[in-house]
């Protein structure tokens, strides 16, 4: 799905254009969609190991709340902190689903329906209020508040539903992932050849950018004995974090995530 495709509701103007709090879609969009997944399950397992998961969890509330502040300040889209934002909630969604099911022993199965009601709710509150869920009409604050509340939702729901197919059904994280990159060209099918809307294509495969970016890094970190390469937890997250950092430095200097 492109930025063309997404806006489903008339042209907007080029004052909106300006305004725009979100980046263009384009391939390198998706590309780095998937690695802040991959990176923010990571970097939270990381943090959860070297440190009290309490504190790693407090942390990255933190990190999260500084980094939205920032991204609500500005008046239009920085691709530095846009993307610095979703690498946040990346590892805070993380983190969420995981004292779900770890701290509190709240099981994949019944976890990743509740963050699919929780996702369902924001849409439709979303949508009550705005009529619209397109990301191209995110220039009020209301709006972009929506927005943040939906990208929170996917990175939970993705994590839990994720971890549900590698651990609880038995697949593997290689599987997993697998699964997740055939899975995410389901959208862009329906939306080409069964008349599927731009928008809801778009927020279907947003959602399963999670646990395919996620299960490719666990895969890559975790030891042989998990069916995994072993690389370990920080390594992958230290790649994965140089790679994001090159593609959104490439686009901060080029600026073709924005619309002209």
């Amino acid at each position: 799905m492109t930025t063309a495709q997404l806006r489903q509701n008339g042209p907007l103007s080029s004052a909106r254009h300006t305004m725009s709090k979100v980046p263009e879609v384009t391939a390198l969009f998706w590309i780095i969609k998937v690695l802040t997944t991959g990176m923010g399950e990571t970097a939270s397992d990381y943090l959860a190991h070297v440190m009290d998961p309490m504190v790693a969890v407090a942390l990255g509330g933190v990190a999260l709340v500084a980094s939205l502040a920032v991204q609500f300040a500005v008046r239009r889209y920085v691709a530095w902190i846009y993307w610095t934002t979703i690498v946040m909630v990346s590892v805070f969604g993380t983190m969420a689903a995981d004292v779900l099911h770890v701290g509190l022993g709240v099981p994949y199965l019944v976890s990743t329906p509740f963050f699919l009601l929780a996702l369902a709710a924001v849409f439709g509150v979303w949508f009550a209020t705005e009529r619209t869920l397109s990301i191209h009409s995110i220039h009020t604050r209301r709006r972009e508040v929506f927005y943040w509340a939906t990208v929170l939702a996917t990175f939970a729901l993705g994590t839990a539903a994720g971890d549900l197919t590698a651990t609880t059904m038995g697949l593997g994280y290689l599987a997993s992932g697998i699964a997740f990159a055939v899975l995410i060209a389901v959208p862009a099918v329906a939306h080409r050849w069964l008349r599927l809307g731009a928008v809801p294509s778009f927020w279907i495969a947003y959602v399963l950018t999670r646990p395919l970016g996620a299960s490719f890094a666990d895969w890559m970190a975790v030891s042989h004995d998990r069916g995994g390469l072993d690389l370990g937890l920080g390594p992958v997250t230290a790649g994965w974090t140089v790679a994001i950092l090159a593609l959104v430095g490439y686009l901060a200097a080029t600026r073709k995530d924005v619309s002209g």
